[in-house]
This record gives structure tokens, sequence and C-alpha cells, in this order.
């Protein structure tokens, strides 16, 4: 019995009723749609949003980088998220699944399962060091602070060292000394500070090389355990318990934002950090790598060709709007990349004018940002171990949103995949399988020489080839399967056809743009670096041999495929192999209508198994037809027994035309 049936169901439940059934019972469905609208909100609002965005911003033009990122998000964006979050919903299939629109692609999905694996790899364990150093705060003194630690050098300089030297000198009547002592300090172009020293020598206790993995980390190790047991427990009912998660998980970073936000502003040189951060340099707008950075920005921070969109979308009912929920969320996720940057630049701001330096020498993105530059900051503040167990606390709810959808993105595909009962309903084993997977490939960064892989996967395994697979995946449902029949599909699924806007910009203006960034990627390509650390060739080269891995996924099966499609001709063989398969469409008998409706099957066919009182009608239909044509076919018999039985059958009654 559908919604539609009964006008008083709201969400599949009646009102008064606490539980509430799935639309689609065999799979399930979200709770309701603010949990699907938090969660896509949580694996797009990512660590990025803080520790990226704000760095670009400054860097490209400040406020004038925010044009090309707002012209962007609306052209690219908003589009393409709008587009994979139709495509799931409407074949309520995860990022595998959804290529029965044309099979021949279905190594795009596959190469979007083995992008979230490396992301979820390397991801996990930047949590678990955000696990550590909020443990690490739960103290009087900040063991980052100063420079009287057994991992310190003798190159260390702290803010606060130099603050206590100057007042024991000042007491002691030597203050020209004093102020003499500051003023090298400050105005050192190399120093290192407490915050670096701890990050490098106690909490890495980092290589030299990428080849030097040393020991294991055992307290990293311990968080990442941590990190991938938190994951599981929170995706043990799937989506039915991330669901409730993520009241707390996607909500609760922006409070914390908005508490550090209010205490930043209100420090001496916040001002100053925000207005670096604004500034708008307008001839920047004109430099071409100012709007590739904004297209990359947008691109990779909304998550378009993880899969994790798709996998999201794929658990909504039916006829849910996703247009009205792609605007929502985009618009959301870049608002909370401006927001961030205004939180870390009041800090920073801070910090430069308490050391009597430009905000450029302390801004800094990336694990620099998260571990050294905002840990050294805080350390400026009153009751410092509070603000940074906010902060930390923070980074480790915007990874744990993100990774939700990473690892429900790769269970979802397998399950999907096999799609037998006994998968699905066991399918928190296939949860627990993949974690523990993940834990296993995660324990190599967790090494002396770990910081250095996670930068080469991070560099790597999510930059060119996602913008491949988004722009394959748009000429595939646009040209291949047809702009048509795909409007049509979302049209019968949302009641309306997509704008003319998102359609001009599905057939030519975002694939234009995602040719744009790719050719931008490649172009500005540079051998990446850590600190002073330069990688050797050959860890580039397992670099470029990662980013291939996913892409490669798409030729290879879609020669599998032709190979096995039938047809005389190679051409033959191709045509058939782009078809979209029978069982496309709709997951559920009730929606699938119109052009989809000869296609209905049984639960063979992955689709919904009929209610048991339709079946049996359609048993009891079938019976009776059966049993009329056998009581025909019984009256011809007699009928012909009896035209025998008198000698004149039809045969016997016919003149002889040779006797006549």
């Amino acid at each position: 019995m559908t919604e539609k049936q009964l006008p008083g169901i709201v969400n599949g439940a009646v009102p008064g009723e606490p539980a509430k059934q799935d639309e689609n019972s065999r799979r399930g469905n979200w709770g309701n749609q603010i949990e699907f609208i938090l969660t896509s909100v949580g694996y797009a609002v990512g660590l990025g949003n803080v520790w990226r965005f704000p760095y670009l911003c400054y860097r490209n033009g400040g406020g004038a980088f925010m044009l090309p990122y707002f012209i962007m998000l609306v052209f690219c964006g908003i589009p393409l998220f709008f587009l994979e979050l139709s495509f799931g919903q409407f074949a309520s299939q995860g990022c595998l699944g959804v290529w029965k629109i044309s099979p021949m692609f279905k190594g795009v999905g596959y190469g979007m399962m083995v992008v979230s694996t490396y992301i979820g790899i390397y991801y996990n364990v930047v949590i678990c060091i955000a696990f550590y150093y909020f443990f690490m705060s739960m103290t009087d003194v900040l063991p980052w602070t100063y420079c009287n630690n057994p991992w310190n050098t003798p190159a260390c300089v702290g803010v606060m060292d130099a603050a206590n030297r100057t007042f024991a000198n000042a007491t002691s009547g030597l203050a020209a000394v004093a102020v003499e002592g500051v003023a090298a300090v400050v105005n050192r172009t190399k120093r290192t500070s407490p915050s670096e020293e701890y990050w490098k020598h106690y909490v890495l206790n980092i290589s030299d090389d990428i080849g030097n993995f040393g020991e294991v980390r055992l307290p990293i190790l311990g968080c990442l355990a941590l990190s991938w047991v938190v994951v599981f427990l929170c995706l043990i009912k799937g989506v039915k318990s991330s669901g409730k998660v993520v009241y707390f998980t996607a909500t609760f970073p922006y409070l914390v934002l908005t508490i550090l936000f209010i205490r930043g502003v209100t420090l001496d040189g916040a001002i100053n950090g925000i207005k670096y951060y604004l500034t708008p340099q307008w001839e920047k707008v004109l430099d071409a790598k100012v709007w590739g950075d904004a297209a990359s920005q947008i691109f990779y921070s909304l998550g378009c060709a993880w899969g994790g969109l798709i996998t999201m979308a794929s658990y909504n009912k039916f006829h849910n709007n996703c247009f009205r929920d792609s605007i929502i969320i985009s618009i959301t996720n870049c608002a909370t990349s401006v927001y961030a940057g205004f939180v870390i630049f009041s800090i920073l701001g801070f910090m430069a004018h308490t050391l009597n330096v430009p905000v450029s020498e302390v801004a800094d993105h990336g694990p620099g940002l998260a571990f050294v530059a905002y840990p050294e900051a805080l350390t400026l503040l009153p009751v410092s171990p509070l603000w940074s167990m906010l902060f930390f606390f923070m980074l480790i709810l915007l990874g744990l949103g993100t990774q939700f959808c990473l690892l429900e993105t790769l269970t979802t595909a397998i399950v999907d995949e096999i799609g037998t009962d006994w998968i699905i309903k066991n399918k928190p084993i296939v949860t627990l399988g993949v974690a523990i997977i993940g834990f296993c490939l995660g324990v190599p960064l967790t090494t002396q020489a770990g910081i250095y892989w996670l930068l080469l996967m991070d560099n790597f395994a999510a930059s060119f080839s996602l913008v491949l697979i988004s722009c394959i995946m748009c000429i595939c449902v646009m040209y291949i399967y047809g702009h048509r029949n795909y409007f049509k599909d979302v049209e019968m699924m949302l009641g309306f056809p997509p704008p003319l806007f998102f359609r001009i910009c599905w057939r030519f203006i975002s694939p234009l743009i995602i040719s744009f960034i790719l050719i931008f990627t490649v172009i500005q390509y540079k051998p990446i670096t850590y600190n002073d650390y330069v990688y050797p060739g050959w860890s580039l080269g397992i670099g470029f041999c990662m980013a291939m891995s996913s892409v490669i996924c798409i030729p290879i099966y879609a020669l599998y495929r032709i190979s096995r499609s039938p047809g005389a001709t190679f051409r033959e063989r191709l045509r058939n192999a782009c078809k979209a398969d029978p069982k496309w469409g709709p997951a559920l008998r009730e929606h699938r209508v119109g052009r989809y409706a000869p296609m209905v099957s049984g639960a063979e066919d992955g689709l919904e198994v009929l209610p048991l009182k339709e079946k049996e009608e359609t048993k009891e239909k079938e019976e009776l037809k059966e049993e009329e044509e056998a009581r025909e076919r019984k009256e011809d018999v007699c009928l012909t027994i009896q035209q025998g039985s008198n000698g004149s059958t039809a045969t016997q009654n016919t003149p002889n035309p040779a006797v006549a």
C-alpha cells in the first residue's frame, strides 16, 4: 500500500505512529529528507573547506576570487550536483547499478569505487591524527606551547618562551637586552616553532625519505583503529544509523565554527587577518590560474565523481525533489567555505599581530594549517586547551561526515552488485569487512614515512582522474543514452522537466568547464614537495599509477562489455553494449510506468517483489485463464470426435475435384 493510496500517510508513516515504512522495503530509505540533506552536507563539507579554501582565496586575489568561485558554482557545481543526485535517485542504485543506463560505461562506476577507496584510506588517517591532537589537548598546558621538551631542537623558538624571557629580563633590569632579544625572535624569517617540531619530531617522528618507512607510530595506529571503529558503528545499519548520527556530526561543526569566530574577531589583529583574506585584487581576475583554481575547488569540494552523491541519493524516495536539495546543499557547502575563512584568518591575523610579521608568513594550507599554524595560534589564547579541543573536535566531525559516505559508497556498490537476499540482510558484515580492509591498508600511513604517502595519495588519487570520470559520465548520460530520454526520466520522477538552464549546462557548459579543469590541471602540474623534501621520480610514478588505476577501469570494462555483447560485427556489438539494459529504470514496480511499464519483471531482475496479495491475485487469474483454455481445447476435441462418428468431417464432405 503506497502513500498515494492513503493520503494521511506522510513519509511512509501514519501521523501519530512512530514507525515509518520504507518505500523500497528491500533496500531501505532515509528516515526523512532532513537526514539525506544533513548527510549530503556532511559529505560535501569536509576538511578542504577549512584548510584549503581560505588559503586559495587569499592567494588568488582575496575578495576578487569570490567572483570566479561563484560563477563556477552556478555553471558547473550545482548542475553536476543535480545530475548525480537525479541519476542515483531515479534508479535507486549505487555507483555500479546506475550504469544499466549504458552497460559499456560501467567502468565509470568501478573508477568511482577506486577513487573512494583511495580517499577513504588516507582520509581516515587525517581523522585519526585529529583524534590524537584532541586527546593531547586534554591538559593544563598544550604540549606544543614551549621549546623545553625532549623532542625540541636548538633551532626551536616559541612565542611563549620569548615572552617568558622578556618578563625575566625586564624584572632583572635588562629591558634593553630583552627588547633586542624579542626583536631578533620575531624578525627571524626562518624560525622553527614548537608546534612544528611537535608535529614533525613527536607526532610523526618523520623519516628522511618516502622509502624509509621506519617504525609504526603506535599512538597514531591506536587512533586509526578508533576512527574505523567509530565509522563502522555509525554505519552498522547503513543509512538507518548514519542518518541519525548526522544530526550531530553535520550540525555541531557550525556551532564550533561560530564559537571560534566570535573568539577570533575579538582578538587584537584579527581585523588585519580578515582584511588580508578578503581584500580584492581585481587584476587577478584576468589570470586564467585563478579561474582554474576556482573551478577545481568547486569540483573537488562538492565531491563530484566520487560516487557518494549517487549512493546517498539512491536511498531517497522516488519522487523526492532532488533539484531543491542540490541547490540547498551546494550553496551550504560554499557558504561554509567562506565562513571558515573568517574563522581561520581572524586567528591567523591575531598570530601575525603577536609575532609582528605579515599574515602571509603564518598563512598555510593542508596539514600545515591544521596541525602546525593553527595549533600554534591557539597557544596564544587564554585557556588554550579548551580552544584546541574545540578546533580538533570540529576537524574530527568534518572528516567523519565525509568518511561515512565514502564507506557507504563502497558497501552499497558491493551489495547492489551481488544483490542476493543474503547479502542485503547481512550488509553489516560487508561494512565490517570493508572497514577492516581500510584499516589494514591505512597502517603504512602511520609509519614514520606515512605523511609522505598521505600527501602523495591526496595529490594523485583524486586529481585529474575525477575530472575524466565526471566528463565521461556527462557524455554518456547526455549523448549516449540521450538528453531527451534523460530529461523525460527526470520529469517522470520530479513531476517537472529540468529547468532550461540546467539542460544547457548538462549538454554544453559543464562539460566545457570540466575540460578546462583537466587542461588547467595538466598545464599547472608541478612535482609535489613536502616543505623542503622533493619527492623522488619513482614515487611520482606510483602516484601516476594510482591516478590512472581509476581511469583505466573505463576502457578495460568497455572492451570486455563489447566482447560479450551480441552482434556479428564490432559495430553491432558496440551499439548493443551502449543500449540501456532492459532492467534500467525505476526500481519499484509502482514507478515503472509509461515506456518502462513493459520491462517489469520479478525479483530476479533486481526489482522489488510484488506484495503477497497481488501475487495471489495474479496467480488466481493465471489459473483461471489456464482452466478456460483447457476447457476450450476439450470442447474442440469433443466436437471433432462427434463429427468423426457421423462420418462427415470437413475433409470427407468436400467434393473430390478429380471425381468431378
